[in-house]
């Protein structure tokens, strides 16, 4: 009697565990930036502004899933940096949850704001809703260089090959401005927008 009370009571705390788990949109947001890059640490601000939330609301999840043993902190200096904690039992489980229900456009879209990009769109036969091998995106403004490794690493996880054109803002403006016809092309046909206004 004794041993059935404590499985009931281990099933009622994970089931409590899996709704404080998903009880939050910012939640979902911060679980996908840092499981998906668990060698990142970030701090606060820095991941209120990627993931475009309130500073508090974000920093309430990140306590909490600190708390269960989801990510890990440390400070340098008076900053607070949080990190993935690829020890937790749940972290391959819940990276791979996030992969499946973000797909390939949320993975990128991850991707494309760590970069600091300013708008990012998908485009061609994938746009189109077509199953083909590549996905063609489309990238204004990312101030970082390392894009291409975090696609690298996406184009395996997802069995894509990933096309990319990257190209700084005042660039797109001038060519916006005076009528780039391949540019105007692009815009004009159906496309996935990740993030930014085109």
């Amino acid at each position: 009697m004794v041993k059935q009370q404590s499985v009931i009571g281990k099933q009622h705390t994970g089931e409590t565990s899996l709704k404080m788990l998903f009880s939050s949109a910012i939640r979902a947001d911060v679980l996908a930036l840092l499981l998906n890059n668990p060698d990142e640490k970030f701090y606060v601000r820095e991941i209120a502004n990627l993931i475009r939330k309130n500073p508090s609301g974000v920093k309430r999840e990140l306590d909490n899933l600190e708390k269960m043993g989801i990510l890990f902190s440390h400070r340098v200096a008076n900053l607070k940096y949080f990190q993935a904690n690829k020890m937790s039992p749940l972290f391959s489980e819940l990276k791979n949850l996030i992969d499946k229900s973000l797909g390939l456009p949320g993975a990128l879209k991850t991707i494309v704001r760590l970069a600091g990009a300013k708008a990012a769109f998908l485009y061609g036969p994938y746009a189109d809703g077509e199953d083909v091998g590549s996905v063609d995106l489309f990238i204004i403004g990312a101030s970082s260089n390392n894009i291409g490794a975090g696609l690298k690493e996406l184009e395996e996880k997802f069995s894509k090959k990933i096309n990319y054109t990257a190209i700084d803002e005042s660039e797109y403006k001038n060519r916006k401005e005076k009528g780039d016809v391949d540019l105007e092309k692009l815009l004009s046909g159906k496309r996935i927008t990740l993030i930014g206004r085109i």
